[in-house]
């Protein structure tokens, strides 16, 4: 069931508005309600696994010892 909202908005942002919405073959109210829609999406949180896979090559060894690394890169300030 839809329900009537009424909302305030300057006449020129209306106009551009309804203009834009005709260019898009919708009406001002889909896009509000899509906006609105939009809003209250919960995010979709990516899985770790996913960032990690996603990060790309890298080019340190194996070996390496990170937490030395980490500390290096840290007391020279990077």
């Amino acid at each position: 069931m839809k329900s009537r909202l009424n909302l305030t908005i300057e006449e020129g942002l209306l106009k551009s508005i309804k203009t834009y919405a005709e260019k898009q073959h919708t009406s001002v109210s889909d896009l509000v309600e899509k906006y609105f829609k939009n809003v209250l999406r919960p995010v979709k949180k990516e899985s770790f696994m996913n960032m990690v896979e996603n990060l790309g090559p890298h080019d340190i060894d194996a070996k390496a010892n990170l937490k030395e690394m980490y500390y290096q890169d840290k007391k020279h300030g990077n």
